[in-house]
């Protein structure tokens, strides 16, 4: 009986078994402790200032629709058009990097993940000098040139969702061109025999294999632009556009702070969310993706002849328009007293530069972004390329939910989980609020979606039958994943740590509650100098994150190098 005991018991205690409760158990409690509070502060009618509330109802939700539609109307129309274009520009450029004989390819795609460096509030402000009216560069050597009235206005609604398509582009770049480089080219290459052109051939055969990463783009970036804060409070508030988001800062600056409203209007999108994140399962389960097999192959790209130099043309025109212009509007910028484009006017200076590195939270907020980011992207990466074997490969009941669970955080804007994560920890009898501690989990919980739906598209075109191989042959599940699953997740875990990284040093939204005066980061002292000193302070603060970061990539990409070659 003992004997027989013991059997029932060994499957449960397992290593995989204990592995995927202490993840589920981690991941569960940091999503939903700030749920429970967002969902009881949206319900708040009574006492703004009461917590906990002491009077519950739906006016929140109903305000929504009767006070704030048009709110909501431009949120919609900005974050479908900024999608559309981002995912475009996306998969364009993922294909012409990884499917053809582009010159300079490897090169090209180092500077392809270049705007991702830039807060979105640096992109905004750098465009915000380019092309706004009257003041903007544009407007000013039109008018140099004898023009009247303004021929560039970024202040619209196509304006807004230019900027962020063009920096959340890059995004999806990435999380696309994982998906390619992970895809069978003799499936190309067989089009190409039966007579098919390059183009009906990306239109027909590349486009429908690597739906799963467009998909998981798509809802990626639709989601973040749903939640932008920064080019909406650069580019809409002076152009009299509020979407949710600026909607809620006004919220919570407010006296009293209407912190329900806020929270009511966080949580609606969620529903928006929960509808496409249905879509994009039902469409995985219709189809197979399936591209990676027990045959070896190798990428080999296609020959385009002339026609590599117009590809390579638009990925520099990608480039310039969105590094090399808003690079130079802030350069300039920094170095004046007074910003303006027509030289003969110009005041130069390294005043604003000297006061920004005078500045010591500055330093300090600086280093805290950067050690932030390596921490989180590197432990968050391993964490998250489990809770996709757990999504997409395990027979766990209950799967489907954790997927709604890991998207929670990305369908709040972070702006309002960054609140909510505040009242969580300062009810919690933990002392880490005002520490480097709870930013690094606030990250972790809001970077969830995006390293899921980065690892998601290549895991989807990984054939189970290699997995079930090691298994019949005695592996373990640790040794599976070790020497099986996580080799080939390769360029899915790299891409997915990149953007992590990045997205962590960046992070504004859900560090704007959570600092304290010994756990500042960058981003949101950029917001400080933006709000209370001039333009020309606030661009060379963004030029040296900037470039600090660069700096800290080139080593990373040395040193990964260097530990790649080791390897091989």
């Amino acid at each position: 009986m003992a004997d027989a005991s013991t059997g029932i018991l060994r499957p449960r205690l397992n290593g995989q078994a204990l592995t995927t409760l202490a993840v589920l158990l981690i991941v569960g409690f940091l999503v939903l402790l700030p749920m429970v509070f967002l969902v009881e502060e949206s319900l708040n009618v009574g006492d703004p200032m009461a917590f906990p509330p002491v009077e519950f109802g739906i006016a929140n939700y109903i305000a929504i629709f009767e006070e704030d539609l048009k709110t909501v109307w431009n949120t919609l129309i900005i974050a479908v058009m900024a999608t559309v274009m981002a995912i475009f520009i996306g998969f364009t450029l993922a294909w012409i990097l990884t499917r053809t004989n582009v010159p300079g390819r490897e090169k090209l795609e180092r500077l392809m993940e270049l705007p991702y460096y830039m807060t979105p509030l640096v992109g905004a402000l750098a465009w915000a000098v380019i092309a706004g009216p009257k003041s903007g560069f544009v407007n000013q050597l039109w008018k140099a040139v004898g023009g009247t009235g303004d021929i560039a206005d970024i202040y619209t609604h196509f304006g807004i969702a230019w900027v962020m398509a063009l920096f959340e582009g890059t995004v999806a770049f990435v999380m696309i061109s994982a998906s390619m480089k992970s895809m069978d080219p003799a499936l190309e290459e067989s089009a190409r025999v039966m007579g098919a052109s390059k183009f009906r051939t990306m239109l027909t055969v590349t486009l429908p294999l690597v739906m799963p990463g467009v998909l998981g783009a798509m809802l990626f970036v639709f989601a973040e632009m749903l939640g932008s804060f920064a080019a909406a409070l650069v580019l809409g508030i002076p152009g009299r556009i509020y979407v949710i988001t600026t909607a809620i800062w006004d919220s919570t600056l407010s006296y009293p702070p209407d912190y329900g409203r806020a929270s009511a209007m966080g949580l609606s999108l969620f529903v928006v969310m929960f509808l496409m994140l249905s879509f994009y399962r039902r469409m995985i389960r219709r189809g197979t993706f399936t591209t990676i097999s027990g045959k070896a192959f190798r990428p080999r790209p296609m020959e385009m002849g002339r026609l590599a130099w117009v590809l390579f043309g638009v990925c520099a025109l990608y480039v310039a328009l969105a590094v090399v212009f808003p690079i130079a509007a802030l350069l300039m910028t920094s170095l004046q007293r007074f910003a303006t484009v027509l030289l003969d006017q110009a005041q130069w200076t390294l005043a604003n530069y000297q006061t920004a590195l005078s500045l010591g939270p500055v330093r300090t907020a600086l280093f805290n972004s950067i050690m932030l980011g390596l921490g989180v992207a590197t432990v968050g990466v391993v964490i998250m390329a489990l809770l996709v074997w757990i999504i997409y490969r395990s027979q766990l009941r209950g799967r489907g939910a954790i997927e709604y669970l890991v998207m929670f955080p990305q369908a709040v804007p972070r702006l309002v989980f960054g609140l909510a994560l505040l009242w969580a920890w300062l009810n919690i009898p933990i002392g880490i609020y005002g520490t480097l501690w709870l930013l690094a989990l606030a990250y972790f919980t809001v970077m969830l979606p995006l390293g899921v739906r980065t690892l998601a598209g290549v895991v989807l075109q990984i054939d189970k039958s290699l997995e079930e191989c090691a298994r019949v042959c005695g592996a373990s599940w640790a040794y599976q994943m070790r020497t099986v699953t996580l080799p080939l997740l390769k360029p899915g875990i790299l891409a997915a740590w990149l953007l992590i990284f990045m997205a962590c040093v960046r992070e504004l939204g859900a560090s704007a509650f959570l600092m304290g005066p010994n756990a500042k980061v960058i981003a949101p002292s950029i917001v400080s100098a933006f709000a209370t000193s001039g333009t020309e302070l606030t661009a060379a603060m963004a030029l040296i994150q900037t470039f600090t970061v660069i700096v800290a990539l080139v080593i990373l990409f040395r040193v990964a190098r260097g530990m790649t070659k080791e390897l091989q």
